[in-house]
Formats: structure tokens, sequence, C-alpha cells
């Protein structure tokens, strides 16, 4: 035991001692002040020398008396004094258990007194309660930011969209096809338990999950070399079918388990079973089950026979590979698979199991099925998704496409007799709403979009924008121009089948579409004039930088030179294409940056629709003619590979394009033959127009025709027809009437001859007209 004298054990006396202690005694009094003087060099020694003493453990000092204050060390020596010896410490208490050992008697210790109580088993209870809470809480807030449990009692739809045409009926659906949900409780008790049958046979008796069903699936899945089983209920494949993925993460199963547990909470089982049969998939692009008995077998759900539900039910594990429709063997392989789950459950008598024939299919088309894939469609669902927001439920989007024009698109595209070639027809209001579009011959052979995709050249429809840059640089229809071959550095263009007028007007040279005047034109107001006056009406591709730009030599999209047209029927560019009604394109954020349409140039719109006219009446473009004013321009590339003719009447804009996929020549075609042919075709049904016949020819009155006017008739058509012949008296003997026969003059030079247009087809595709009908054959 260490020595009490040790000044390491010296306790400081912060109470009072005992009463056998000696009484403190009271503080000395100040001493006065004096004067300070710098210490001596000996009393500094002396003061170390007594620091070091006192620091010294062999030669203990007095304790200091708190209570009487600090005194100088050498003026108040004597008032040191020792502490009085404190009692010895009570003995230790015995130790008890699960507590550390006292200190030896004497030293320092912090222990004190405590109450020592019992631990209960309630405590532990209520700390795991509030653990479990906590867990609870922070897995709801989760799950709340991860998946949609505000929509979790509405029922969810697979992503749908469906198109409406102008007039408000469907014309093509993108997505699911659905149909109404169904009611569970209005179903036929074996539909109900088919799908609970072989999908989950505890339904109505667990609470969304089943522990037995997934113990089951999971000794299967380690034991067999089979397919694997799933333990999930109906229940978890609603959650995970209306508000999650496909992942196989512990998170989705996670979220899975907790939103079905929502689920059971909020909804009934029959709530439950019929959102799920309403929602699930049954393959060839059907959800729900409505939709997939009348896609399949062509009746409703409540009339499904046993031998067609049970087929149905067996879809739900792998729709997409057990469709009938494209495997009929193993759907019925797994209807098999459910029959005996059936009777396995007890929900199916073994007699009326083994009664049970193969289903058979009865596919067939309804009014309500629509197109999945239209050339329309293609290009205005990508505008319709936006806006029609998040694509997980059914939307429907109108659009501008008119049934009527689209129909007589489609008419003219099967009436053209097209060989190899294919065809793109474009149709629009002067204001931009497309009301027809075809894109090929045909849309399951191929789904390439020829009127929007494609880049081909415009040939001499491109003239438009050269002769808007004329009519902007001061020019009039009447001006002069020079028609005769010309060469513009080392290119020296030259016009269709050689011919050349010399010196003719603006009008003329464009009803001609003559190539040396549209090269002149581009040279004399410069590449840049003309680039800009394609830019304003509309063309974004890009455009060449020298004067062969003239003939159309850049590349273009149907739909793209089709508004441009359409900017001078409308009187204001440019015309943007749009597929959508507007009240859905009233919020295209785009259309609002780029800014209002510009009118034209009073004088230079009225000049421009003027050439547009003349080459209809007396151009190229005389196919086309309608019998009401029409505004057009026909175009044909180099080794006729492509012929165009795009041009307006009624209020309609019409583009139609042909030619070669690989761009191979097609000898024979040009812009002003079957292009025009099928335009005039396309407008004629779509403007219900009628070709008026030709007028009858009036009789006079009476019979005032003499032999003379017979015969000078009868006369004048011999002599032009060709034959040789004579005309003599009736019983006059022609050898002895000694006349020599009257020669019929030859018929080229009865005909006059006028120029052929450049444009103009050869004369094994010229068009003839029916004299009875006035139409083209």
């Amino acid at each position: 035991m260490a020595d009490g004298n040790d000044p390491r054990n010296v306790r400081f006396p912060l109470r009072r001692g005992s009463d056998d202690a000696e009484p403190t005694p009271a503080p000395a009094p100040k001493p006065e002040p004096r004067a300070w003087r710098p210490p001596s060099i000996d009393k500094i020694g002396a003061g170390i020398g007594e620091a070091i003493k006192r620091v010294t453990p062999q030669r203990p000092e007095p304790p200091l008396e708190l209570s009487g204050g600090m005194p100088a060390p050498e003026d108040y020596a004597p008032r040191w004094r020792r502490a009085a010896t404190p009692p010895p410490p009570p003995p230790p208490p015995p130790i008890q258990p699960g507590l550390a050992a006292p200190l030896p008697a004497g030293g320092y210790t912090t222990n004190l007194p405590v109450v020592l109580k019992k631990r209960s088993w309630l405590r532990y209870a209520s700390w795991a309660i509030a653990g479990l809470l906590v867990l609870f809480f922070l897995a709801v807030g989760w799950l709340a930011l991860t998946a949609p449990l505000s929509k979790s009692l509405q029922p969810p739809a697979p992503p749908s969209i469906t198109l409406l045409s102008a007039e408000g009926k469907p014309i093509a659906r993108r997505g699911a096809v659905i149909a109404a949900p169904v009611d569970a409780t209005k179903l036929p008790d074996y539909v109900r338990n088919a799908f609970v049958g072989i999908e989950d046979r505890r339904f109505y008796g667990h609470w969304g999950v089943d522990p037995r069903g997934i113990m089951r699936a999971f000794v299967h899945n380690v034991t067999s070399d089979g397919g694997s089983q799933g333990g999930s209920t109906i229940t978890q494949q609603l959650a995970k079918n209306a508000f999650l993925n496909s992942q196989r993460t512990f998170g989705r199963k996670a979220q899975e388990v907790l939103i079905a547990f929502w689920l059971e909470a909020w909804l009934s089982k029959d709530e439950i079973l019929s959102r799920y049969l309403s929602n699930v998939y049954f393959g060839d692009n059907v959800y729900g089950l409505r939709a997939a008995a009348r896609h399949y077998f062509s009746v409703e759900p409540e009339g499904l026979s046993l031998s067609q539900a049970t087929l149905l039910a067996g879809l739900v594990q792998a729709p997409s590979r057990l469709a009938p429709t494209g495997n009929l063997k193993g759907a019925r392989d797994r209807q098999k698979l459910v029959i005996a789950s059936m009777v396995d459950a007890g929900l199916l008598t073994k007699a009326k199991a083994d009664a049970i024939r193969p289903a058979v299919l009865n596919v067939t088309k309804s009014e309500d099925d629509l197109p999945n894939g239209t050339y329309f469609a293609d290009w205005v669902l990508p505008q319709a998704r936006d806006r029609a927001g998040g694509v997980g439920t059914e939307q429907t989007v109108q659009t501008t496409l008119e049934l009527s024009a689209q129909q007589a698109a489609e008419r003219a595209v099967r009436g053209a007799g097209l060989n190899k070639s294919q065809i793109a027809i474009v149709a629009m209001h002067p204001d931009g709403r497309v009301i027809a579009m075809v894109g090929g011959r045909n849309y399951r052979e191929s789904p390439f979009n020829r009127a929007t995709q494609a880049r081909r050249q415009p040939g001499s429809t491109f003239k438009l924008f050269v002769y808007l840059a004329a009519l902007r640089g001061g020019m009039e229809p009447d001006s002069m121009v020079d028609d005769s071959p010309v060469q513009i550095g080392d290119w020296k263009p030259e016009n269709s089948h050689g011919d050349y007028a010399g010196e003719i007007t603006l009008r003329r040279a464009f009803a001609r579409s003559s190539n040396v005047v549209a090269a002149r034109l581009t040279q004399k107001f410069g590449v840049r004039a003309v680039t800009q006056a394609a830019r304003d009406l509309g063309i974004s591709t890009p455009i060449g930088d020298d004067a062969s730009i003239a003939l159309g030599t850049s590349t273009v999209s149907l739909l793209e030179l089709t508004a441009a047209y359409a900017s001078v029927a409308n009187g204001s560019y440019p015309v943007r294409p749009q597929g959508l009604s507007e009240d859905e394109a009233a919020s295209d954020w785009l259309a609002r940056r780029l800014g209002g349409p510009t009118r034209f140039n009073g004088r230079q719109l009225d000049d421009l629709r003027s050439l547009l006219g003349t080459v209809v009446e007396a151009g190229t473009g005389r196919g086309a003619a309608l019998p009401i004013p029409t505004y057009g321009k026909t175009g044909t590339t180099q080794d006729n590979r492509d012929a165009l003719f795009i041009g307006y009447a009624g209020g309609i804009v019409c583009g139609v394009w042909l030619g070669n996929d690989d761009n191979s020549p097609n000898p024979g075609l040009s812009g002003s033959g079957l292009p025009a042919r099928v335009w005039r075709d396309f407008m004629t049904r779509a403007l219900d127009l009628r070709i008026p016949p030709p007028e009858p020819t009036v009789e006079p009155d009476g019979n005032d025709t003499t032999l003379d006017d017979v015969l000078n008739g009868v006369g004048e058509f011999i002599q032009g027809s060709g034959i040789e012949t004579q005309v003599v008296p009736q019983g006059v003997d022609p050898d002895e009437q000694g006349e020599a026969p009257i020669d019929a003059r030859p018929a080229e030079d009865r005909r006059p001859r006028r120029d052929r247009a450049p444009d103009a087809p050869g004369p094994q595709d010229r068009a003839r007209l029916d004299d009875r009908r006035g139409e083209e054959r």
C-alpha cells in the first residue's frame, strides 16, 4: 500500500473535515504596499532552488490551503501547514456481478453509488418494434419515390396511341391493341379458374405474396433440370405489369412485394383479378382478355368456351413464343398443362377435362381493326407522341389526313399501270395541312417512305426558284430572253431534243421548260439569288454553288418541294407541312420560334402564278389540265431517272414522283407523261370533278344539204386520208371519162408542225384523248 505521506496521495480538502481536525486559522492581514524594485541575482537563484525542492518527490512539502489564498513564496512561507491526516477509507463493498472491481483503498476513483434495476424483455421488444416502424416508413418513402403509388388504384393501360383522321375516324394504331376492361364477376367460373389454376392456385387465400408458392418454385428450380418456375402471385404480376419493369433485381422484387401488399389492402380479390385480366399480354401485340378473345376467336370474353379459355390462360407464361397464330402446337401443348393444373387444384373434374377438345382459331379482321403501319402514320407518329405526352396510357391524336383524299391517292396509284417503278404522292392544303400521302406502291413490301425520306433530283420543277429570282430582279413574264445554245465555263447546257427557239418571252421559256434560258437567268442574277429564293420557300436541303442548280441537280424531298409550291398557292412563305390538327399543333414551340410567314410581293405573285398557269394551258403540263384553273410544273432528270409533276388547283396542292429505287434510267419516262396523268387522276377524284364531254354537233334545221355539199365533204375527207381515188358521176365509166384521179395530200403536209416541249414524252408515250370521254387513256 502506498505511503500516506506521499504528496501524490494528498487530497485537497474541499469541505470541512471531522470535528477533531484543527480549525482553519484566519487569513493574515495583507501587507502594506511597497515600491517595487528588481530582485537581486541571489534572490532569483534562491527562488529557483526553492522551486526545485518543491517538485522533488523525496522531500514532500505541506499542502496548499485554498481557503487562505496563495501567499508569496518568500514572505508567507511560515504560514504553510500540513493538512490533517484524513481518516482511513471504508472497506470496499463486495464485487457485484457485472460490475467492475473497485480501486484499492486510498486510490482515486470515480465510482458513484447507482441504483440497480432489472432489465425486462419489454424493453427489448419496444426497441424491436421501433426499429420495424422505422424500416417500414423508410420502405414506404423509398417506394413512393420509385413507384407510382399515386396511381395504384387506377386501372393501368398498356402503351397505345391511335391516330384519327381530320373527320375524327381512327386511321391507324401504334403500340398495343386493347379493348374495354373485363369484370371478373361477370365471367364464367371456368374462365376465372383457368387463370387462377395455372397462375396462382391460392389466389383467394393469401395477402398478395404466397410463401408456399415461393418455396415450391425454389425447390423445383434447385432440384429439377426442366424449366424454371416462378413464385409470383397474380397480385404481384399485376404490380409488375402496371407499375414496374421486368428486371430481375432484388430492388425491383422488393418494390413488387410492397405494391402487392398495397393493392391487397385497397382492392378486393375480384377487382385485382379484373385488372390483371384486363391488362395481361396475350401475344400478337394484344393486351387484355377482351382484346385477346376478339383477336383469336372473334368472341367476347363472356362467351368463351372452356377450351378457348384454357388456351388463352396458357399464353400468359410466354405470349410472344406461344401465340397460336405463329405457334399453334406450342399453344395447345401449354393448354393441356393448364387443364391438368385445374384438375390437380380441384377446379375442374376429370370427366370434363377429358371432354375438352383443342380450341379452333377464328382470327378475323373486324371493323375495329386498324393498320399498325402506313406511310402517313410513320411520318406523323413522332409528332403525335410528343403531343400525347407519356405513352404509358392509351392516347388518341387527331391528324390532318382526309379519308377521301387518301383513298383518291391510293386509287391513282393502283390505276397508274406501274411496272417496276416506284411512286410517291403528297397532297396538302395551301397552309401545309397534309391530307394524303403515299410513299410507295405497297407498304407491306417496302415501308420506306419515298415522299418524306427519299432525296431525289427535282429536275425542271426547281426552275420555279430560278424564275422567282428573275422576277425579283425586275423581269416580267413578257420580258425577252435568249433561247439559244450557251456555254458557262466548262458547262454547256442543252435543251431536250435539241430544240431552240431563239428570242422568246420569259413566259414561253417557262412553258417550254428551256434549260438554256434557266442557265442564262442563273448566271445573270447569280446562284446566291436562286438559292435564296429556294430557302425562302422552305427548301432546307443542301444546294450546289454553281449554275447547274438551275436544272435541278441538287436533291430534295417530294414533301419539301410540294410545300414550296404550296407557298405560291397560299400567297405567303414558307409553308411548313404538318400532319396534326390545329388544336394538336397549337403547342408546337418550334413553329412559334420560326416566326410567321412572309407575304409575296403582289406583282411577283401574280406573275409567278401566270407562269405556272401557262405550263398547263400551252406548255409541258397539258396532260394535267382540269376543267378549273390549274397551275403546275413538270420535271424530268437526266436519262429519265426521275419524273415529277407538282401543281395546285381547287385548294389542293399535290406532288407526284416516279422513278426507280436504284436510280436507274427509265426510257420514255417524263414529267409530262405518266406523272401528269396520275396527278390529274388524283385531283379529279379528290375535288370530285367531272370531265365535261365534247360539245354535241348542232344539226341545221331542214334538209338543205345538196349533192355538191356531200361530194365536197367526201372529197375533203378522202383528200385528207391519203387514199388515191377518183369521183365520177353515177352511170359513167371512169375509163371513158378520161379524168385523172384526185390525189390526196399526205398527212404530214396537212397537219401543222408544232414545237415539242422538252419535258414532253416521246411519240410512244404521248397521251391520246378519247373523243367520247375527253380523258387520256
